[in-house]
């Protein structure tokens, strides 16, 4: 019986629904100016693809390798999502829709006591 099939396609299942959650909490963390490392994975799983002799593993990494090029396409698209408030920007990205709709300038940051204090 030849099970290598059903472990790649789990594989990439796998591989799939890891990537998502990834995406999304990097585009918050760093945004989506973390591009580069996901380019440098990418071509890291790929080249290591390239050299693995077995088959399965070979294609397992050439899966994870394209999901890490797929991601710099879907941080681009994350950040798009944030702007149109369908997910939480993060307060401290100089770039992100809070800022932009406050109207602070690119690279301001608000200061503690340029913050009003709540009345009880």
């Amino acid at each position: 019986m030849q099970l290598s099939g059903i472990i790649l396609g789990i594989a990439t299942f796998l591989c799939i629904g890891v990537f998502h959650p990834i995406v999304i909490k990097c585009e918050y963390r760093f945004s989506y100016r973390i591009w580069p490392v996901f380019l440098a994975g990418g071509l890291v799983f790929l080249v290591l693809s390239a050299l693995v002799a077995q088959i399965v593993v070979s294609s397992i990494l050439g899966v994870i390798g394209f999901s890490c090029l797929w991601s710099i396409l879907e941080l681009f698209e994350q950040h798009k999502r944030v702007e149109r408030g369908w997910f939480p920007a993060n307060p401290r990205h100089h770039d992100s829709a809070a800022a932009k709709s406050e109207g602070d300038a690119p690279g301001a940051s608000r200061r503690s006591e340029d913050v009003p204090a709540e009345a009880d």
